[in-house]
């Protein structure tokens, strides 16, 4: 394939292979997210790929990303999860997706929402009125962040199940988040398990029987079985990524994404030549560098000057100076008959087969998590889907729309 500038390549076989992965280990529904464009690998594209692999749940954060979801002609199960006072709930009640409740006041506000759809996607044959939403209720365990306080659990349960009682909506899932499953150890994962059995007997008191109890994501889907309930969440981990470095057991589960480019521009420095802004890096010895077309305006984190690499030629090969907005450079070593040339195959990140770093190598090279990585990458790159089960190539337009 002629290399773009610079581009993202995502194997949908790979995404297929670790969704099917992940259901076999954890033996439960698995929701796959596809949250931020799924992750930076390309939202609709995953989406599809992960129903291939038997997927029946799909979720989301915003209620538009589920939309656009729906636009693009997937109609399975569908959950979204962060909305504020006054979003247009009825759109998406229409189409059939799984809203998350917090409180009181937005099961208030997805009730008056309902009344105005006529024939909701999924509405049950027979309901009497025809007015029904799909809604889960999300509650804090201990995270501190979404989610109804255990202080509000009752009330909230409460007005969730008169409002199934009046016909304004079908519970369909409980649910909570975990602060700490990527340190199998601490004590906090017991602690938000215990309060999540809580809020599901009061919900149970209530009346309230969710088809859906959900509480692992990747981590905890993985390293913690008494936490996979119903269903598990597993975002990183259909992307082939190590959702809790150092713990996780190698379940054969493939990073999708490499990212490439082409050197622009390969030349020698003498010793004592400094290099990009700030003059932070000074050749000790006469060197080549190699000048790789993309920058934090794709993505590539500007902290990761001087401390990131790139695999070419099989071999990789450190950032030196800052990177800027377009580009940034990188150390080829002394001048010999290897020395790559301009027009060249630069491996930002990939899965690690090549020679290349992973996201998870760029991850602690800037102190950050393999997550951040390959969502932010993108910018002015394109992004080109293949399918490595069936050497099938689906690109997905010069200037991917979702760039």
């Amino acid at each position: 394939m002629t290399l773009a500038r610079a581009e993202i390549v995502v194997d949908l076989a790979a995404i297929r292979h670790n969704v099917r992965t992940l259901q076999q280990t954890t033996g439960v529904e698995v929701i796959v997210v596809v949250k931020a464009d799924g992750y930076g690998h390309g939202m609709a594209q995953v989406a599809g790929a992960a129903r291939a692999a038997g997927a029946t749940w799909l979720a989301v954060a915003t209620p538009d990303e589920a939309l656009a979801l729906r636009a693009v002609g997937d109609t399975g199960r569908l959950l979204c999860w962060l909305t504020v006072p006054g979003e247009p709930y009825a759109d998406a009640i229409a189409a059939g997706i799984d809203l998350t409740a917090y409180s009181v006041a937005e099961l208030d506000e997805i009730a008056a929402a309902a009344e105005s759809v006529e024939h909701p996607v999924g509405n049950p044959v027979g309901h009497p009125d025809g007015h029904l939403a799909r809604v889960q209720l999300k509650v804090d365990t201990g995270l501190s962040r979404g989610g109804a306080p255990r202080e509000a659990w009752a009330e909230l349960f409460a007005r969730a199940r008169a409002g199934e009682e009046a016909g304004h909506w079908l519970i369909t899932g409980v649910w909570s988040h975990l602060a700490c499953s990527d340190e199998p150890e601490h004590p906090a994962n017991d602690h938000q398990e215990q309060a999540f059995r809580d809020a599901l007997s009061l919900a149970d008191e209530a009346g309230l029987r969710p088809g859906l109890r959900h509480l692992a994501n990747s981590a905890a889907a993985i390293l913690r079985p008494s936490a996979r309930f119903d269903a598990v969440r597993c975002g990183i981990a259909s992307y082939g990524l190590d959702p809790a470095p150092g713990h996780t057991p190698d379940l054969g589960l493939v990073p999708a994404m490499t990212v490439r480019a082409r050197l622009a521009l390969v030349k020698t420095l003498a010793a004592g030549d400094s290099v990009s802004y700030g003059h932070t890096w000074t050749a000790q010895a006469p060197t080549t560098v190699g000048l790789v077309p993309a920058g934090y305006g794709e993505g590539v984190p500007r902290h990761a000057s001087g401390v990131a690499s790139v695999g070419v030629a099989g071999i990789q090969r450190p950032i030196r100076g800052r990177v800027c907005m377009d580009q940034f450079l990188v150390d080829l070593g002394p001048e010999d008959d290897s020395t790559p040339h301009a027009g060249d195959e630069v491996l930002l990140l990939g899965p690690g087969r090549h020679g290349e770093p992973t996201a998870q190598d760029w991850a602690e090279a800037c102190d950050t998590i393999s997550y951040e990585i390959v969502t932010r990458i993108g910018g002015r790159m394109t992004r080109t889907h293949v399918d490595s089960d069936t050497e099938k190539t689906h690109d997905t337009a010069s200037q991917d729309e979702s760039r």
